[in-house]
Formats: C-alpha cells, structure tokens, sequence
C-alpha cells in the first residue's frame, strides 16, 4: 500500500517500456528494486503512484539532443522523421508488450484490461498497468496485428506519435502554432477508429493533427480523450489542444492529462526547465473550466 494520504496518482503517459527496451538486461529488476531514472516499484508506493497508461513507443532513428537545443529558441519548426515501416515497427511494439507482461509476472503490476481491475489495484496497492501504444506503426492496415495485441492486453492506442503513420497525421515540434496542419485521417485510420469502438480499445488524440481529430470526434461512439496534452490558450504550442478541440472533448464526456513536458507547458514554448506549479496549475485550470 502507499504511504500517501492522498488519493493515488494515476498518469496519462509514462515511457517505462521504451526506455526498459533500450536499457536491455538489468531493467526487470531496476525497476523493482528502485533506479535513479524513471518509474519504479519502490518510488511509486512512497509517492502514492497508483498506476497509469504504459506506452509502446518505436524509436526514430537517429541523435535527437539537437531537437531540444533548437527547442530553446524563441521559435522553431522542427522536421518530423521519416515513417517507420510496419514490418520494422511490428517487432518492437511486440518485444514492448512482452517487457509489461513480464514485468507483471515479476509481481510488480497487473495488466488491467478492465475498470474493475484498475479500482482493485488502486484499492490494493498495486501498480495498474494499461498497455497503450503511442503511433500505430507497428499495426498493419488489415488490424490483424491489432486482434493479436488486443489478446495481449492492449486497451488503448494513439494512431500516431507526430510522424505520419498508414493511418493519419501528427503534428510537428512546431512553435508558435496550432495543430491545424495537413490532412485528417487515411480512410485505413477510420478503419481503425471502428475496430477500436468495438474491441474497446480507447483513442487517444495526444499528437494527432487538427483534422484527425475532427475525424475521430466524427466517427468514434467514445469519450474522447488526450492522455497527455496541454492548453493551447496558455502555450501556442502545435501540441497543445485549441479551446475547441476541449470543448469537443468536454461535450464527449472525455478528459485531458496534463502534460508536464515544459516546452508544452511555458507561454514561450521553450524547452526551459525553470517552470512553476503556478504555470502548470494555470494550465490545470484551463482545462476544468
């Protein structure tokens, strides 16, 4: 159990997986006896961590320190990376989803394909688990590869993380901006908006473009939601969600996560680390009015 007297955290986004598929041999047990890093075990029930939404995320190649450089400059558009092919993405995605199961055979969190699973873990002090992919690379356009992770536990996915995938288009590392570039989404990308309504698995619009969005709050019978994403009123960021596309969201039932990347999060857009609670409470409340 937490030794919080708070109610349990539970967050939109973490990168356990991707970083636990880069590290290689040691990670299991990092993260279950503690690391200096990121998530972990010990760190989570101290600071009243109850769980959130894992991410499979498939690297671009390439050193990107340069990105964040340049996002440090009074403004930026930064090129996307070219798309990953589904046949290079494919087993990534599926070593990463074999890490979270792993990870919950080591006892140290549960995979919950349920609500009633994540009340019980929040009930009990286990770390719940959601498997979510971030960018569908590694899903085929027939979803064949979607049934198989949906088997594995998948519940919630992001068609794309802001390169263009066989399904739609993201938004770049643009600033000052809005996400109103390009095209909406493929009309394999509206296939698979359907198949998620009816595997229940949920869409997440965290990095999609303008137009994708319009198109899932089109076709989609779910709450919308951002699982980790800022207020565009507060930092013009490509990123971050227009008072319209909330009011899409409030009016679905949906929900935000706030987003604590501090590019998103500062009024300059820049990737500055001096940022205050006031700035993210500003954002906070943005999204709840």
């Amino acid at each position: 159990m937490s030794n919080s007297t708070f109610p349990p955290i539970f967050d939109g986004h973490n990168d356990v997986l991707s970083l636990q598929h880069s590290t290689g041999a040691g990670a299991r047990k990092a993260f279950t006896q503690g690391n200096d890093a990121h998530i972990d075990v010990p760190k989570s029930r101290l600071g009243g961590f109850g769980g959130g939404f894992f991410a499979i995320y498939v690297p671009s190649p390439g050193d990107f320190s340069e990105y964040y450089e340049k996002m440090q400059e009074a403004a930026y558009d930064l090129p996307l990376p070219a798309p990953v092919p589904q046949t290079e993405a494919a087993p990534v995605v599926l070593a990463q989803a074999q890490i979270l199961r792993d990870l919950e055979a080591d006892g140290a969190l549960k995979v919950c394909t349920k609500v009633s699973e994540i009340r019980e873990c929040l009930d009990t002090g286990i770390m719940a688990a959601i498997m979510h992919i971030e960018g569908a690379e590694g899903i085929d356009t027939d979803l064949d590869m979607l049934t198989t992770l949906h088997n594995l536990g998948l519940r919630s996915i992001g068609p794309v993380w802001s390169r263009p995938t066989a399904f739609g288009h993201g938004v770049p590392f643009r600033y000052p901006s809005d996400g109103d570039i390009g095209p909406g989404l493929t009309q394999a990308g509206k296939d698979l908006v359907r198949e998620c309504n009816r595997l229940g698995i949920m869409l997440d619009l965290s990095h999609l473009n303008a137009a994708g969005v319009r198109d899932i709050a089109k076709i989609s019978d779910a709450p919308l939601v951002a699982t980790h994403s800022n207020a565009h009123a507060i930092s013009p960021h490509a990123r971050n969600l227009t008072d319209e596309q909330l009011a899409m969201i409030r009016d679905s039932d949906g929900m935000v996560g706030l987003n604590f990347a501090v590019a998103f999060l500062r009024p300059d857009g820049q990737m500055r680390e001096d940022v205050s609670m006031d700035l993210m409470m500003r954002h906070l409340d943005h999204l709840i009015t």
